[in-house]
C-alpha cells in the first residue's frame, strides 16, 4: 500500500492537546489496520513566531506543499497580540490557504442526536441535522482590489472594499458543491444577493449554467443570502449542500455551526483544485473552534472537532470512506453513552478529560 503522508501543525492553545488525540488514532490505525499513515510535524501561529519570527517558516510551508494533506490545530492567543501584523499567528493559516490555493472551504453542520437539546433551537428542529456549506475561500470582497481607506479632509474618511468574482472562480466552487451533493442527497442551494449586487447576478448565472452543462442530475435551487440565514434558523433540515461566496459563506457557516449546540464540535476542510496528472487536491483540515487559550493546558478541551477533521481528511484526501464513516459513528456512539467534555456537559452525563474522550472514541472505533 502506498504511504499516506500527513503534515501535522498543532499550533497554539488547545491545538496540541486536540492533535494528540488524532495522533493516537493514527497510531492505532497503522498498527491494527495497516493504514500506512506517515506523519511529520511543524510549527504554525504563535509557536512558529516564537521559534522563527514568522507565523510559518518557509521550510514548514514547503512540507505543507509536498504532503498529501495538512492537519491543522489552532493559532493565536493574547501572548501574541502585540506582534507585527504581517507575522501575527493568523497569518500562518492565511499563507497556507493562499500558497496551497485552497479555494473551497467545506463546513459541515451536524447535530448528533445526543446533543440536540444543547442547541438554542428546539430539538425537533435540529435533531439529525446534516448540512454542508461550501464557501468560496480565495476571492470576493476579502481579497478584491481596490481596498482602501482615504482621508477626504474635514474629518471625513472613505473606506472601500471591492467584491470581485470571475466566471472561473464561480464555476470551480459550484462544481465542488455539485460533486459533493452527488455523495449526499443530491441537492444544492446557491445563495447570493443578485437583487442588489452585480456579483450576485453573475454568480447566479454561472452556477445555473454549470449545473445544466455538467450536473443535470443534481437538483439546484437559488435563495437570497439573507433569506438563507433566516431559513437556517427556521427549518435548517430543508438544506443539503449550500454553495455561496466568501463573505456570505463566512457568516452563514457560523450560523449553521451554532445550530448544533457547540462551535467546538465541528470540523472543516479547505480544498484546492485537482492536480492535472494525479487528480489529487491539496487540502487542509481544521476544527473551527479556535485556540481557546483560557483552557489550554488544562486537559479539558473537546477533541471531537479535531477528530472529525481527521475523518474528513480520510474521506476527501484518501478516499477512506468506510473508515471515515466508522470514525464518525464512533463519535456518535461515545456521545450516546453520555460522555461529555465540559463544553457540552449536561445533567445526567459523565464529564471526561480531553484524553478520556479521545480514548473512548478510539475504543468505539475499534469495537465497531
Amino acid at each position: 500500500m502506498a504511504s499516506r503522508n500527513l503534515f501535522l501543525l498543532p499550533g497554539d492553545g488547545i491545538g496540541p492537546e486536540a492533535m494528540a488525540e488524532v495522533r493516537k488514532l493514527i497510531a492505532y490505525m497503522n498498527e491494527h489496520h495497516g493504514a500506512g499513515f506517515q506523519t511529520d510535524e511543524g510549527l504554525v501561529g504563535g509557536a512558529a513566531y516564537d521559534a522563527h519570527g514568522a507565523a510559518i517558516s518557509d521550510a514548514d510551508m514547503a512540507k505543507a506543499m509536498a504532503c498529501d494533506a495538512v492537519l491543522f490545530g489552532a493559532v493565536g492567543g493574547p501572548k501574541w497580540d502585540a506582534v507585527p501584523y504581517d507575522v501575527r499567528p493568523e497569518a500562518g493559516l492565511l499563507r497556507l490557504r493562499k500558497d496551497m490555493e485552497l479555494f473551497a472551504n467545506l463546513r459541515p453542520a451536524i447535530c448528533y442526536p445526543a446533543l440536540a437539546a444543547s442547541s438554542s433551537l428546539k430539538p425537533e428542529v435540529v435533531e439529525g441535522l446534516d448540512i454542508l456549506i461550501v464557501r468560496e475561500l480565495t476571492g470576493g470582497v476579502y481579497f478584491g482590489e481596490p481596498k482602501t481607506i482615504t482621508d477626504l479632509g474635514n474629518g471625513q474618511k472613505r473606506a472601500v472594499d471591492t467584491q470581485v468574482y470571475d466566471t472561473y472562480e464561480i464555476e470551480r466552487i459550484s462544481a465542488v458543491a455539485f460533486e459533493l451533493a452527488r455523495t449526499r442527497r443530491n441537492e444544492v442551494c446557491s445563495m447570493e444577493k443578485r437583487n442588489v449586487m452585480k456579483s450576485g447576478v453573475l454568480w447566479n448565472e454561472v452556477v445555473t449554467a454549470t449545473q445544466k452543462a455538467r450536473f443535470p442530475d443534481v437538483k439546484l435551487s437559488h435563495m437570497l443570502a439573507d433569506a438563507g440565514g433566516m431559513q437556517l434558523v427556521r427549518w435548517p433540515k430543508q438544506f443539503d449542500v449550500i454553495v455561496t461566496d466568501n463573505l456570505f459563506g463566512d457568516m452563514l457557516s457560523d450560523v449553521a455551526a451554532m445550530l448544533t449546540g457547540s462551535l467546538g464540535m465541528l470540523p472543516s476542510a479547505s480544498l484546492g483544485a485537482p492536480d492535472g496528472k494525479t487528480g489529487k487536491r491539496k487540502a487542509l483540515y481544521e476544527p473551527v473552534h479556535g485556540s481557546a487559550p483560557d483552557i489550554a493546558g488544562k486537559g479539558i478541551a473537546n477533541p471531537i472537532a479535531m477528530i472529525a477533521s481527521f475523518a474528513m481528511c480520510m474521506r476527501y484526501s484518501f478516499n477512506m470512506v468506510a473508515e471515515a464513516d466508522r470514525l464518525e459513528a464512533a463519535i456518535a456512539t461515545t456521545l450516546d453513552k453520555g460522555l461529555r467534555t465540559g463544553d457540552i456537559m449536561s445533567e445526567g452525563c459523565t464529564e471526561v478529560s480531553t484524553g478520556e474522550m479521545g480514548d473512548a472514541i478510539m475504543k468505539a472505533y475499534a469495537d465497531a
